[in-house]
């Protein structure tokens, strides 16, 4: 099977707006539509609390039109238009859909960061994890966070595999970013974070795309948006990630970034998995 995940960095700019970057994103989804994943996980929608309007789901079955959508957006107490998550998966598979509360810091489960897929013999899940923020002033908050979301994963796992995708807003190790040294107290690179994610892989979930390229350095999934040279110049990091259950490690057959051209931000990761 093959799967694609992608931050998108809001949806609604990507299909109905007019601007350069809206058509640079319009060109990623066609690029993504030509892979005919299986499903594909989708982050940072930004969309409102009634989800995707009539226009966008007209967008989206012209562009995928093999494929259900499903989607959860940020409610109150949380931000509107804030975060969200959606799946876009063929017709031919009908998985029940969940929205789980993990039990994190209010309000981080009304955010719209997790939407869950089961299928009879895996659970198909993506994460939009909450970033540290300027000052670090989310760190606390993201700590306990990365606690609940474990545990989610782990109670999961002890019922069928897992396959877990998603913005996980951290780089797990130096190889993970071009320039480590500056960032050691940066959100996405400080000690609690890193160490919060190998808390995550030691209790039986796999990088699939370190396991695959253990010694792969300059690959990574994200590029500040604002700095016009950070694309150019592979000044990024990696940290979006497709983590599978251990005991499916030996089934991976690639974990690969999909070419996003000249847009910064996030790039689209695939994994083709053999289930």
């Amino acid at each position: 099977m093959k799967f694609i995940s992608w931050n998108i960095d809001s949806i609604n700019a990507a299909l109905t707006g007019t601007s350069k970057r809206a058509g640079e994103t319009r060109q990623v989804l066609h690029t993504i539509a030509n892979q005919d994943p299986d499903a594909i996980a989708i982050q940072e929608t930004k969309l409102s609390k009634d989800g995707p309007t009539k226009k966008h789901l007209a967008v989206l079955a012209d562009l995928f039109p093999d494929y259900a959508v499903a989607w959860r957006s940020s409610v109150e107490p949380a931000r509107k238009g804030y975060a969200g998550t959606m799946y876009l998966y063929k017709k031919e598979y009908q998985p029940t859909v969940t929205q789980p509360q993990i039990g994190a810091p209010s309000p981080m489960d009304d955010e719209g960061r997790i939407l869950t897929l089961e299928f009879p013999n895996f659970y198909l899940t993506e994460v939009y994890t909450p970033n540290s923020g300027n000052g670090l002033k989310r760190l606390d908050a993201r700590q306990v966070w990365d606690d609940h979301y474990r545990d989610y994963l782990h109670q999961l796992d002890s019922d069928k595999p897992v396959i877990a995708s998603g913005d996980f807003n951290v780089a797990h190790e130096p190889i993970d970013l071009a320039h480590p040294a500056n960032n050691h107290h940066s959100a996405g690179y400080t000690d609690e974070e890193r160490e919060h994610f190998t808390k995550l892989l030691a209790a039986g979930f796999t990088d699939s795309f370190r396991y695959l390229h253990p010694d792969t350095a300059g690959a990574y999934s994200w590029w500040a948006q604002r700095v016009i040279t950070s694309k150019q110049n592979n000044s990024g990091w990696r940290i979006d990630y497709w983590l599978v259950s251990d005991r499916l490690a030996d089934k991976l057959r690639s974990s690969t970034m999909i070419d996003s051209g000249a847009r910064r931000d996030h790039t689209p990761i695939m994994l083709e998995i053999d289930l």
